[in-house]
């Protein structure tokens, strides 16, 4: 770990561009290193971003930012001194990847920090829908075991085939794990994985027709979005089950509501929406959908893990040493 006289530039901190709060440093009570950057903290000014930067940020080397705070060509323009931008998401699609490109400016992400722990909520909203662990919480709750009686049956997940869309870091540990519950695995993925025994599907319609759940892990771009469409969906089936855990507009989610509400799609799990924290009324009373509120790479461990690596991103960065987790534009 690289010393504040090793990072310094002469004997001043060098200056880091903050676009929102970290949340993940304020979450698990961790402070920032003020004592080896100079973080300049836009998102606590009363005065419009483009306005910040111009009067305080002009000459930032580096930018963090996260999800919700885009890193815009306009933005980029107004830093002519930036060289590297930080995200501590997975996700890209917030940055303008074309542009640093163009610009020579570095990028680097949360990599697969997340991966195990978007995996397990996956896996979970996957069992939570087939054996309908909410709907009888519910159903206790509200007094129907007593007045009603017998429960809708469920499904078990022995033998059950789950075409995983996305074959990266998530989609390797959700298909592991239901490898262990002794599921068919198969995939969808920009390009068939040589080292991989999975049968390999180049069309999600293909897909679709020989799963019985499609587990959605891909990134968001251009191509993916409303890449499940209502033809997908459609010949997925009456039992078909579809799970979230990528990006909300990766499925046209107009359709979904409107397959789920007539019953041509079994079910689904969703931890993301396409206009959060938005989500479709017509989802509330339906017992074989299953949310949550974007929140399967929310745990202490990661979010430590991920504290660590942006520190060290940052520090690897201002010593002109290889960065921890560098995408490939």
């Amino acid at each position: 770990m690289a010393s504040p006289s090793q990072i310094s530039i002469g004997d001043a901190l060098p200056q880091v561009l903050l676009l929102r709060n970290l949340l993940p440093f304020s979450l698990i009570n961790k402070p920032l290193p003020d004592d080896r950057f100079h973080f300049l903290r836009a998102w606590e000014s009363s005065v419009p971003l483009d306005e910040f930067v111009l009067a305080n940020a002009q000459s930032a080397r580096a930018v963090v930012t996260s999800g919700g705070a885009p890193v815009t060509a306009d933005l980029l323009r107004m830093l002519p001194d930036l060289q590297f931008v930080l995200t501590t998401t997975a996700g890209l699609n917030h940055i303008d990847l074309d542009e640093c490109r163009r610009r020579g400016i570095a990028v680097a992400n949360a990599a697969g920090v997340f991966s195990e722990d978007v995996a397990e909520v996956a896996v979970c909203l996957l069992i939570d829908v087939w054996r309908r662990i909410s709907a009888g919480d519910r159903y206790i709750r509200a007094g129907r075991w007593v007045g009603i009686g017998a429960f809708p049956l469920g499904f078990k997940l022995r033998g059950k085939r789950v075409g995983i869309v996305g074959l990266g870091r998530i989609g390797m540990e959700v298909a592991k794990r239901l490898d262990a519950f002794g599921c068919i695995i198969s995939y969808n993925s920009r390009n068939q994985k040589t080292d991989i025994a999975y049968p390999f599907f180049p069309n999600l319609r293909d897909l679709a027709s020989n799963s019985d759940a499609l587990v959605i892990c891909c990134g968001l771009t251009d191509e993916t979005h409303h890449m499940i469409d209502k033809e997908v969906m459609m010949t997925l089936g009456k039992e078909g089950v579809i799970v979230n855990i990528g990006r909300g507009p990766i499925i046209d989610e107009k359709e979904m509501v409107e397959l789920l509400v007539k019953g041509e799609l079994g079910g689904a799990g969703l931890d993301v929406f396409e206009n959060e924290p938005d989500v479709p009324k017509e989802l509330m009373g339906l017992d074989n959908v299953v949310m949550t509120p974007h929140c399967g790479a929310l745990t202490r461990e990661s979010f430590l893990t991920l504290c660590e690596l942006v520190v060290g991103n940052l520090e690897a960065f201002f010593s002109n040493r290889p960065l921890l987790s560098q995408v490939q534009l």
